[in-house]
């Protein structure tokens, strides 16, 4: 291992690698920062260009592209609740509230802060396990992947605010949204109505693009002057945002930790790992009522939770060869293509490649942390510009990222259908998360609710027979009952 180690220093001090690793950064901040165009894409416009570069400076390039990407995503939906990236949806629920109020300096620098430590934290432990990576990642099968997947979707209790009714109908029809398109495990066609357009089913990142981004600018339509409503002047700061994360270490250690968990889950990916983790931080907080609010705790929770998910998703790209998000899946065509080999031999043979990556990410938090708190922070000052301006430049932003993700106009169709009906949701309080944990778990849920069937004959035994499994039922069901006991609870205390 510590041969291994300094072979890879070795390497990443050299000239060329911090290069393309810096490129690779700035280019991800670039791309995730557009709604709709996020780091898979950008990794697949980039893809062919790395061909005269050496293997690790390919995966280098690529990798930094996904974690800046991933940071990137959250400048939008911080400052226009428009989602660069699907997991900076969760950003959204607070931060664009915060920039409402005149804070999105704060809010900015609370994400490069937070994404930064949750990446320092996740990629020391990554180092640290990677010997024993292997034998972890075998631990999960198809019914511990339906138990996580359910897991998310019981978060729906509670981070459904209001109507818990409602928080489930929302959930209920994301599950809903979820189910057009082929069927799982057999070749059926499900509300499809003979379009073959919707076979591959609902795009997700129209779905947020439409929910989120179109949703707020036919709100902001109906109002006057800018984004930012509570002041004339600015008044959050660099300084309040660093301070904030560093007065919550516990939280952002917790979210990290959730975040690289769910992201070594392949299929789950950052987007459950970010709304898992903002829900944790509900479920526990003191003043859990200002979330939805502006509360810094859920910036930092769904920041923290982000960037950690990169390194957890390269233990199953890198141990098995199986992608866990769109990003992975051109990360590992880019490994192929350069003849490095995803398996075991990656953590033992090729651990020098390995850690070297592993180093490039950890230095690629650092110009995170840079370019955020020097320059991307300025871009507060976007809040105070008239809405006329910011409405349509946000709408054909968003109708041409959906539209070149996979060159189908129905992704068009689908953005202003969502939007209308995410608008309509937000008036009479249904929860925008409950449809989006719906959307993104269903088919995850779904997949591997069929596989572990088939595997066990149909018996449900199989979702309790081993520990994990079983640890993870236990916890569903003390998510489930939780706000039903909180409540009874109060109702004894009063």
């Amino acid at each position: 291992m510590s041969t291994a180690f300094v072979e890879a220093l070795q390497t990443i001090s050299t000239g060329e690698p911090v290069l393309w690793l810096t490129v690779g950064v700035l280019f991800g901040i670039f791309v995730g920062s557009l709604p709709g165009i996020g780091g898979s894409l950008g990794m697949a416009l980039v893809l062919p260009l790395t061909l005269p570069l050496s293997g690790v400076n390919a995966i280098i390039l690529l990798v930094s592209i996904y974690s800046g990407a991933m940071y990137g995503g959250s400048i939008a939906a911080i400052l226009l609740n428009a989602p660069g990236t699907s997991a900076a949806a969760a950003t959204t629920l607070d931060g664009y509230p915060l920039s409402r109020k005149g804070e999105a300096v704060t809010a900015l620098a609370m994400s490069a802060v937070s994404s930064t430590i949750g990446g320092f934290i996740t990629i020391i432990i990554l180092v640290l396990i990677s010997p024993f990576l292997v034998r972890m990642v075998l631990l999960f099968g198809s019914p511990e992947y339906f138990l996580i997947s359910l897991l998310g979707i019981s978060m729906i209790a509670i981070v459904a605010r209001g109507s818990l009714a409602k928080g489930i109908v929302s959930g209920m029809f994301g599950l809903l949204i979820a189910t057009v398109g082929i069927a799982p495990m057999v070749p059926q066609q499900r509300y499809t109505f003979g379009y073959y357009q919707l076979y591959d089913g609902i795009s997700f990142v129209a779905a947020l693009i439409g929910l989120f981004a179109l949703a707020e600018m036919i709100n902001l339509a109906g109002e006057e002057g800018t984004v930012a409503k509570e002041s004339s002047e600015l008044s959050g700061s660099i300084k309040s945002g660093v301070k904030s994360v560093l007065e919550r270490p516990l939280l952002v250690a917790k979210s990290s930790l959730i975040g690289m968990g769910i992201g070594a889950v392949p299929g789950a990916g950052s987007t459950v790992s970010t709304f898992v983790s903002y829900a944790e931080a509900l479920r526990s907080s003191k003043d859990s009522d200002s979330f939805g609010e502006g509360s810094h705790e859920g910036v930092i929770a769904a920041e923290s939770a982000n960037n950690a998910t990169i390194p957890g998703s390269l233990i199953p790209t890198f141990s098995f060869g199986i992608p866990g998000s769109g990003s992975t899946a051109v990360l590992l065509g880019g490994l192929i293509m350069h003849g490095l080999q995803p398996g075991p031999n990656l953590f033992s043979s090729g651990l020098s490649t390995t850690y070297t990556v592993f180093l490039a990410l950890f230095l690629g938090n650092f110009i995170i942390l840079g370019i955020g708190l020097t320059f991307i922070s300025r871009m507060g000052y976007l809040t105070k510009v008239d809405t006329d301006i910011i409405i349509p430049a946000i709408i054909v932003l968003g109708v041409v990222g959906s539209y070149m993700l996979r060159v189908n106009w129905l992704d068009v169709f689908s953005v202003f259908l969502l939007g209308i009906i995410g608008y309509y949701m937000k008036k009479y309080n249904y929860s925008i998360i409950g449809l989006v944990l719906g959307i993104v778990l269903g088919p995850i849920a779904e997949e591997n609710l069929a596989r572990s069937l088939v595997l066990s004959d149909g018996s449900l035994m199989v979702f309790v027979n081993q520990p994990l499994s079983l640890l993870i039922v236990i916890a569903i069901i003390a998510l489930t009952l939780g706000p039903v006991v909180k409540k009874q609870r109060e109702k004894w205390a009063a």
